[in-house]
């Protein structure tokens, strides 16, 4: 299914405010209430749209990065299952290029940031990688909201997802690194209240 042109108001409704209402979408669109959220609900279902937070890196005053990877076939799944959970890799991409898989992913800081191109828990140390590229991004344009998984800062396991452990870290140990956000070793949780 394609998408036509009331599809992509919604869409642009959307993108500007996920919680507009149907009676807002419906008045855009000279749409009844029902009318939007049939439309609106259609599309959903069918997975060709989805509305979610997004995270303000600039706000948050998080660092980005690209990271560009060359890596073998037969490791290029066990890489992909490995950070499949973790917190700092906001998007994984496979490329039809020699650079076959390139990774958007987040620090709350810059010396956490090198922790990720340095250390074990780096996408850049795995097995299988033949060569690979390090790109800090300096200012993100159009818009800072990025899809960071949130609900992967859990702050409970022992070992990050990736299977290393922080406390036994030379980087963490010398506050270099904040940790992985889904292990108790993480020192970037803000205290509630």
């Amino acid at each position: 299914m394609g998408l036509d042109e009331k599809d992509r108001k919604i869409i642009s409704i959307l993108r500007k405010d996920g919680r507009a209402s149907y009676k807002e979408i419906g008045e855009a669109l000279g749409f009844s209430i029902m009318g939007a959220k049939k439309r609106t609900d259609k599309m959903m279902e069918e997975s060709l749209v989805k509305v979610e937070g997004g995270v303000n890196v600039d706000a948050l005053g998080y660092h980005a990065a690209l990271i560009l990877i060359e890596i073998d076939s037969q490791n290029m799944k066990n890489v992909l299952g490995r950070f499949e959970r973790c917190p700092r890799v906001v998007n994984l991409f496979t490329l039809l290029s020699g650079y076959n898989l390139a990774a958007l992913v987040i620090a709350e800081d810059q010396t956490t940031l090198e922790s990720e191109t340095l250390e074990k828990c780096s996408l850049r140390n795995q097995e299988g990688i033949r060569r690979s590229e390090f790109y800090p991004i300096g200012e993100i344009h159009y818009t800072p909201f990025l899809p960071v998984r949130e609900e992967l800062f859990t702050g409970s396991e022992r070992d990050a997802p990736c299977g290393v452990n922080c406390g036994e870290c030379p980087r963490y140990i010398e506050d270099k690194c904040l940790g992985c956000p889904a292990t108790k070793y993480y020192r970037g949780f803000e205290p509630a209240g």
